[in-house]
């Protein structure tokens, strides 16, 4: 074992030091005991990194990035919700250029591991599903269910038609393929798994496949003849017992290693040390076991494409805009230490002479002086055809997948509770414009006092769709909006107007100079310019606001929330401009709020003692 060691870590760096892999058709096998390459043993120092994370214009930089940390090779998921926005839909342009950047891959010098199984979870919206498969009430995703697999063997002939002539065996770098994510977590039917198998291979994909599972649920996500990779922080003995007892000889993967982990608003930011990564990744190396680490690069879950994590005993819990990760290329793409202690270890495994790339250099930051946010505009003013129905319905069933909706009826004279049964996931609660009150899944609350002095009270409540579950045994429960029954004092409200802000677009809102005033309630949207001389990458405060979303140029930036840990949002250069730049801010809880300002750093780890979470006090409707 250790002589195989020594083999495949030093044709590693030969592979590492390369400028570029040569266009041309090469062979690829999961030997008995190797990965081999046109016959010859390799070693994968692997990074993951997701291009939908990242601008289109940063996407060769990032490459670079990775390539000068030390890798081979980069592991790549594909969301389908990217791809189909809409049934029948494909989308494979701009920053869903898949094949470009594949290419790109190629051209800088890494192999690529692709991952483009349906489900992802990568702590992206609905795990990578397409909303629109819930507008399907009786669709199982996941499952042999022939709904799910007729719209999952469309999709994947569209992928073939992108990637599979960029094969090993066609001259392009695609080594493997993954037929299904962390399986094992969510089930063991493997008859489901050799369809997906098939749907591939009917793609045109004939590379190799794989799977992958921690080792305590590998047995369920295994289909006998895959190649089984294993994810998570083991240690060597695991990983070769694990893949032992699966693959027999085959050669050792683990296909997620984490470096640190993923955030959730209202939860510490979560770091991990340089040392330890060090001290655990060097014995696995040192043993040839093939490594992913999960991400080199993270990047940013930008517009409403954060997911959420739910499971029995542990409450909803939307994961943040940034998608940091505390990897070793930070959210900017920027080295951290994390980056230079990994890079240091395994040049120690190079043959003399050989050296890795040199680092790029630091992307610039700048800060953004003070600008007034100065024109304002109400939902109200702004106003889309109506949904009218006796009962509430969800995003899916008024054809719309993120965003926000406005739910409004009317209530009698009376004082009692308004119970919103099926909240999904956060509402603001108003009576004849006056805000009562929040309701928020992430803290069970979903109830909150009224007391009515005059009937045909106007009732308003603004939903906020906070990301689909990604990962669990609910991912066939996750229809956004209002989906029970709206209770006031025991007594089902009826009769509602729905009106939808998906805000794909915030070209046409309807804006005034006027103040709205002080004491005004409601959620609102404001718009402002700031005036560059150049561009370079920073990060919008967002700490004196409440909770809302924001679009610079046009582009969806992501969301904020007072609550933290996560305090800016990331702009990168790309999207800024020199002269005039727009913002435009949909501020949910702090009206008052008409300034911002750009730091030259991100703030990734501030939880606020003012938690936006809830109601504190009864309040009466007079």
């Amino acid at each position: 074992m250790r002589r195989i060691a020594v083999v495949l870590l030093a044709l590693l760096a030969l592979q590492a030091s390369k400028p570029a892999l040569a266009q041309q058709k090469h062979s690829f096998k999961i030997g008995e005991n190797a990965f081999l390459v046109d016959g010859k043993p390799i070693q994968f120092f692997c990074g993951e990194i997701h291009p939908y994370r990242v601008p289109p214009e940063y996407w060769k930089d990032r490459l670079q990035m990775i390539h000068a940390m030390g890798m081979n090779s980069i592991s790549i998921y594909m969301f389908w919700n990217v791809h189909e926005p809409h049934k029948g839909k494909y989308n494979f342009s701009g920053s869903a250029d898949i094949a470009k950047f594949v290419k790109l891959a190629q051209e800088v010098g890494l192999w690529v591991i692709l991952r483009p199984s349906p489900y992802a979870c990568a702590e992206w919206e609905f795990g990578g599903y397409p909303w629109w498969l819930l507008k399907d009430k009786n669709i199982k995703v996941r499952t042999k269910d022939p709904v799910f697999m007729d719209a999952y063997r469309r999709y994947i002939k569209e992928v073939g038609k992108q990637l599979a002539p960029l094969q090993v065996q066609n001259g392009g770098p695609i080594l493997m393929v993954q037929i299904e994510n962390e399986y094992g977590f969510f089930g063991s039917d493997k008859e489901y798994l050799a369809m997906n198998r098939d749907a591939f291979r009917d793609a045109g994909f004939s590379c190799d496949f794989f799977t992958c599972d921690p080792p305590y649920v590998a047995e369920n996500g295994h289909l006998p003849g895959v190649y089984a990779a294993v994810n998570g922080g083991m240690k060597s003995d695991v990983i070769m017992s694990t893949q032992d007892k699966i693959n027999g000889k085959a050669p050792y993967f683990v296909s997620e290693w984490y470096p640190a982990w993923f955030d959730v608003w209202g939860k510490k930011h979560h770091v991990a040390s340089a040392q330890k990564m060090v001290e655990h990744l060097e014995p696995i190396f040192k043993n040839g076991i093939s490594l992913n680490m999960y991400m080199a690069h993270g990047g940013s879950n930008f517009g409403f494409m954060n997911g959420a994590n739910y499971d029995d005993g542990m409450p909803y819990q939307s994961q943040t805009q940034s998608y940091d990760y505390d990897a070793p290329i930070n959210e900017a793409g920027n080295a951290t230490p994390k980056y230079y202690a990994y890079r240091e270890m395994v040049a120690k495994y190079h043959p003399t002479g050989a050296t890795l790339p040199e680092v790029p250099q630091p992307k610039k930051a700048m800060a953004i002086p003070s600008f007034t946010l100065s024109d304002v505009a109400t939902l109200w003013n702004n106003l889309p055809k109506p949904v009218v129905s006796e009962t509430p319905k969800s995003f899916e069933d008024m054809d719309q997948g993120y965003g926000y909706v406005l739910y409004e009826s009317t209530l009698p004279a009376g004082k009692g509770w308004l119970k919103v049964n099926g909240l999904r996931d956060y509402g603001v609660v108003l009576v004849d414009g006056k805000r009562l009150g929040l309701l928020v899944r992430s803290k069970k609350l979903d109830s909150i006092w009224v007391d009515c002095k005059k009937p045909n009270a106007k009732l308003s409540i603004l939903i906020e769709n906070l990301g689909r579950l990604n990962f669990g045994q609910y991912l066939n429960e996750n229809k956004k909006g209002i989906i029970g029954k709206v209770l006031f004092n025991g007594k089902e409200v009826r009769s509602w107007k729905m009106y939808g802000f998906p805000f794909e677009n915030v070209a046409n809102i309807k804006y005034k100079k006027e103040s709205v005033g002080a004491t005004y309630e409601a959620p609102i949207i404001r718009r402002g310019t700031f005036t560059l001389a150049s561009a370079a990458d920073t990060y919008l405060d967002m700490s004196s606001f409440g909770k809302g979303s924001v679009w610079v140029n046009g582009h969806h930036i992501g969301r904020y929330w007072n609550v933290g840990p996560q305090q800016t949002l990331y702009i990168p250069a790309p999207w800024l401009k020199k002269g005039k730049n727009e913002v435009v801010v949909f501020e949910m809880l702090k009206m008052e709020q008409n300034k911002l300002q750009g730091l030259d750093h991100s703030i990734l780890d501030d939880l606020k003692d003012e938690m936006f979470f809830g109601p504190t006090a009864v309040q009466q409707i007079n």
